[in-house]
């Protein structure tokens, strides 16, 4: 598997211009909260928390120049780590993914409230305290090489009836997270099976092509919808199709495969979410070590491409539904 040079990205999407939404209304830059004075849950909707992720960016200032507001209830609006995003390069747009580190790994207590120092870190200690009000997160994500849209559920139970709320897109993934950090989506009482506060992760997609902005901007309609935060209307005229909610399958994964080497390399071109047949079966090369599925009908979910040791190449999932 080798990777794409800049040249080779499709870039079909340019980063909207957040800057009219700097001040906010929450004392914290970039973020704004709605209130409708009714009672109903608190709504998040995040974008770029990673810089070169712009669906979720797109989406977010869609609903700004739609002046939505919620029926009730609470809606933030949330662009999360704007010096990564304000980096971006469109002539070298993998860059931009953090500065200096990973804030999608950075969400425990002990990390939030340790000794440590970074951009990402001192801006997920600004947002932490709204974070924290929040009843559900919405979290907008794409992917450098995946094609197929996926629905990032978390570990427990009650993310995947969250994902059902929603109905799609088609692949709902349950599992833990990453070995090399804690995701925002795992943040506090977001995994507590006893809280009613709940989160999702959507991945629309491949970065930079305009199906997974148009995913995004689908998607945080039907969430509104669904919550009957804004009218059906709205949610009828930018919200899915019935086309576009075609049944979901959801996945268990068991767990990642963590690179041992700096030198690893797939035997094949994967994409993501393909079945592995038997179990046993060589798909990679881990330095001299062969690697191989755990299990049979082993599902392929998120390999990535820029692969380092310690972090994950792939991880392996059983389709459970």
């Amino acid at each position: 598997m080798t990777s794409k040079t800049q040249r080779e990205f499709d870039m079909e999407l340019q980063a909207p211009d957040i800057s009219p939404y700097k001040e906010g209304n929450t004392g914290v830059d970039y973020i704004s909260t709605f209130d409708s004075g009714v009672e109903g849950p608190h709504i998040m909707i995040s974008a770029v928390v990673h810089g070169n992720e712009l669906c979720g960016a797109i989406a977010v200032d869609h609903l700004f120049k739609q002046n939505v507001r919620p029926l009730k209830g609470k809606l933030t609006l949330a662009f999360m780590n704007i010096a990564a995003f304000e980096s971006f390069n469109p002539e070298d747009p993998t860059k931009s993914r953090f500065v200096d580190e990973d804030f999608n790994r950075v969400w425990t207590t002990e990390t939030l409230d340790g000794p440590r120092d970074s951009v990402e870190l001192r801006r997920a200690r600004a947002v932490r305290p709204i974070v924290e009000q929040v009843d559900y997160l919405f979290d907008i994500h794409s992917m450098l090489i995946s094609t197929d849209p996926l629905m990032m559920a978390g570990p427990v139970s009650k993310g995947r009836d969250y994902a059902r709320k929603i109905g799609l897109p088609k692949y709902v993934i349950s599992d833990a997270g990453h070995n090399n950090g804690t995701r925002m989506r795992d943040y506090g009482d977001f995994i507590n099976p006893e809280s009613p506060k709940n989160a999702l992760l959507i991945e629309c997609g491949t970065h930079w092509e305009q199906k997974s902005a148009d995913l995004a901007i689908k998607s945080v309609y039907k969430l509104l919808g669904e919550f009957e935060m804004v009218s059906r209307d709205l949610m009828d005229k930018f919200g899915p199709s019935e086309t576009d909610c075609v049944g979901q399958v959801f996945v268990e994964v068991s767990g990642p495969y963590t690179v041992q080497t700096d030198n690893f390399k797939y035997a094949n071109t994967y994409h993501g979410m393909e079945v592995i047949e038997k179990g046993g079966t060589v798909y990679g090369h881990d330095g001299d070590i062969p690697v191989a599925t755990p299990y049979d009908n082993c599902v392929m979910v998120m390999p990535s491409l820029d692969i380092k040791k310690g972090e994950s190449s792939v991880r392996y999932g059983r389709i459970i539904s």
